[in-house]
């Protein structure tokens, strides 16, 4: 494990690690109680945070990805420079299918994904390597 706060200050990783970390304890998960957090930075620099937001309804709950995605939009950024994932597990929490499809609208594939629990980064991917030969903007001519 990669302790944030020794030596990634540089590339502002401990900057995305303390959004996420601190958003992920207001994630709303009353049924799994598996809280996640989620931070990116937009291409101004803007970071820009997420929790999972759970429903009775299970299929219409929102991932913590996807809500900082929206607040990114929100805001008016358009690109995800780097993104990262804070949740407690028995292995790494990564974005699910569906979000690294989220991710890939918004994101180039060497755009860094790190996944992170309480105490720091365990790992760090580019999302091509979570989401090879995947379909973007590009493929549809855009």
């Amino acid at each position: 494990m990669q302790a944030v706060g020794s030596g990634h200050e540089d590339d502002g990783l401990a900057a995305l690690f303390a959004a996420a970390r601190s958003v992920r304890e207001r994630a709303h998960a009353p049924y799994s109680r598996f809280r996640v957090g989620a931070a990116l930075r937009d291409e101004f620099g803007a970071i820009h945070a997420g929790c999972n937001v759970e429903n009775a309804a299970y299929p219409v709950g929102t991932c913590a990805e996807a809500g900082a995605i929206a607040a990114m939009i929100a805001a008016g950024g358009r690109r995800v420079t780097a993104i990262l994932v804070c949740g407690d597990g028995a292995g790494l929490v990564t974005p699910c299918g569906a979000c690294r499809q989220r991710i890939r609208e918004f994101a180039l594939p060497d755009t860094p994904i790190h996944a992170a629990g309480s105490e720091g980064i365990l790992r760090s991917f580019t999302l091509a390597e979570l989401l090879p030969e995947s379909f973007g903007p590009e493929t549809l001519g855009e």
